[in-house]
């Protein structure tokens, strides 16, 4: 596991939580507004969290526009040199929606202030990368200032070529970073017992229990990046993790209560 933490960093930050907020679960523009007005109601609180976005649905749109096919492998999109720049074009507006949505949020991408430097992760995965390093004094600085960090997931490589990561592992690593929960929303209320029956989300999960379903094939999928995910912020110090639905308002309160969402255990 790299390390994500920044050894410069000073204690002072005072974000509630890391928000992941994946693209699939931002497709509807009424679901949006609602998880962006929980969002906004944590930093009126005076508590700003951390805002991680994905946006895989947007970046299909655009590089189809262009007449280039999405293609993956082990639910990663592969990111070629052609298809980099409308990667990064589309990442970084869709963080400028989301920043002027909240109204006091500030959009960035892992190039400023050096932000987030990555390893390149497969050859076979092109242009892509797993975060190595948070750099926090810019979340520090904004966090600071009441303002909300919605971070897009453009990362520098140690050569400072541009890399596209995934936002699940970009929101491990910053969580891990500010020692902060995280909190991963999709398109689903939690692990599901039943993937047909969203009833049957799954409050609490252990390590154990998540490497059996993943044997038997009950977690499967786009969840098992995010399960994957979870139990990475645990091991780089984030002290919880829950998996949660992003297309219902109120949740990240009812996160915090307990009575929503799949925890992720030791």
């Amino acid at each position: 596991m790299h390390p994500a933490d920044d050894s410069a960093r000073h204690a002072g930050a005072t974000a509630t939580l890391v928000v992941k907020y994946g693209g699939n679960a931002m497709t509807e523009d009424a679901a949006r507004r609602a998880v962006i007005a929980d969002v906004r109601a944590l930093a009126l609180a005076g508590t700003p969290p951390v805002l991680v976005h994905g946006g895989g649905p947007m970046i299909a749109a655009e590089l189809a526009a262009a007449g280039i096919a999405s293609r993956f492998e082990r639910g990663l999109r592969v990111t070629t040199p052609e298809s980099l720049p409308i990667v990064e074009r589309a990442i970084t507006l869709l963080g400028k929606q989301l920043a002027s949505e909240l109204g006091d949020g500030v959009a960035v991408t892992g190039r400023d202030a050096g932000l987030l430097v990555a390893d390149r992760v497969d050859p076979l995965l092109g242009e892509v990368g797993s975060v190595h390093t948070v750099r926090a004094r810019l979340l520090d600085a904004l966090i600071g200032a009441g303002l909300v960090p919605v971070v897009g997931c453009v990362a520098l490589a140690h050569d400072g070529a541009v890399l596209n990561v995934n936002a699940d592992d970009v929101a491990a690593a910053v969580a891990a970073t500010l020692r902060l929960p995280c909190v991963f929303l999709t398109n689903v209320p939690g692990v599901l017992d039943d993937v047909r029956d969203p009833a049957s989300r799954v409050p609490t999960l252990s390590r154990a229990q998540v490497a059996e379903r993943i044997a038997d094939g009950r977690i499967g999928g786009g969840m098992v990046p995010k399960v994957e995910s979870a139990l990475a912020a645990l091991d780089r110090g984030a002290p919880a993790a829950v998996i949660a639905d992003g297309r219902v308002a109120g949740e990240l309160r009812r996160v915090a209560d307990g009575t929503a969402g799949t925890r992720i255990e030791p």
